[in-house]
């Protein structure tokens, strides 16, 4: 674990600054808990759980959002931020992983699905993959991140985890041509207005020491990288929510001190184009966790 000031390193300092007493600056700034996770995907991919169900050509969720948290990222949370009975959220449901991992560890598990179609595909998956006898710690709620709070009615205050994936891209992945899955037709663009909201509502509902997790990955975008990290801290803090832990999910298996890394098969046909004039493959190799927790003394 490593301490940061900000972000991407020690705090920035004016050559005023140097002069001042060092308890005049320690208000000013704090270490960041830094940590790594090793969160590649542990089950076969030909394992049970994985194999696709009856008619799942047809309204399957594409690898992309399958994956958007995936369940090691999820366990790892879940493990973390919230204690046997508490209350897990996923605010952008797109597949069932965030909520079969909440089942599996006694947790009270709800899904915002405010699109029919993805409910009704999510709804299949879970009774496949939740026994019967934990189906009734999870829950489907037919609404967005704009209406988090009247989704969470009556669990108001008592939420333990808040989990948050963000899509690096408002609506399908950069370049895609094929047909779109129900999670791709519904995925959230959430603008300044719409994050500021969602993220008071977030600690309207969380616990006083509850979690929420902002999972993000970078973007490409007019040729050049963007990180929407900062940003979600920016408005997280005027929403009274505290920075408080930055996590690194590494999502690529490690082979002695190598990264097993492997593009798609998009991406592999890409690279045999040796004279594309595209954007050359990306492949995920990690994801960046932004944790937040209720600010002391903010207004309710």
């Amino acid at each position: 674990m490593m301490g940061l000031g900000d972000r991407h390193g020690s705090p920035l300092m004016s050559r005023s600054e140097g002069l001042r007493p060092k308890d005049a600056r320690a208000n000013e700034y704090r270490l960041l808990p830094l940590s790594v996770w090793l969160c590649s995907e542990t089950t076969p991919v030909g394992a049970a759980k994985d194999r696709p169900h009856a008619g799942e050509a047809a309204g399957a969720v594409c690898g992309r959002h399958r994956q958007a948290v995936g369940r090691e990222l999820a366990r790892h949370l879940i493990g973390a931020c919230s204690r046997p009975g508490g209350v897990v959220v996923d605010v952008f449901a797109t597949s069932e992983t965030v909520l079969v991992a909440a089942a599996e560890a006694g947790r009270l598990g709800v899904g915002c699905v405010p699109r029919p179609a993805v409910a009704q595909y999510l709804a299949t998956r879970l009774r496949e993959q939740v026994s019967a006898g934990r189906r009734a710690a999870v829950r489907l709620r037919p609404h967005g991140a704009d209406r988090l709070r009247e989704a969470l009615d009556g669990l108001e205050g008592r939420v333990e985890l808040l989990i948050a994936a963000l899509p690096p891209y408002p609506g399908p992945a950069r370049g895609f041509t094929g047909v779109l899955c129900p999670s791709c037709r519904a995925e959230p663009a959430l603008g300044v207005a719409q994050l500021g909201r969602f993220l008071e509502n977030a600690r309207q509902v969380l616990a006083p020491s509850g979690h929420l997790a902002v999972i993000t990955s970078a973007r490409y975008e007019r040729g050049r990288v963007v990180d929407l990290a900062p940003e979600i801290i920016r408005h997280a803090g005027r929403a009274g929510l505290a920075y408080v832990q930055h996590v690194i999910a590494l999502r690529a298996p490690i082979d002695g001190d190598s990264l097993v890394v492997q593009a798609d098969p998009r991406g592999l046909a890409q690279i045999r184009r040796a004279r594309s004039g595209g954007l050359p493959p990306v492949v995920s190799v990690h994801a960046d966790v932004c944790l937040f927790t209720p600010a002391a003394g903010a207004a309710w």
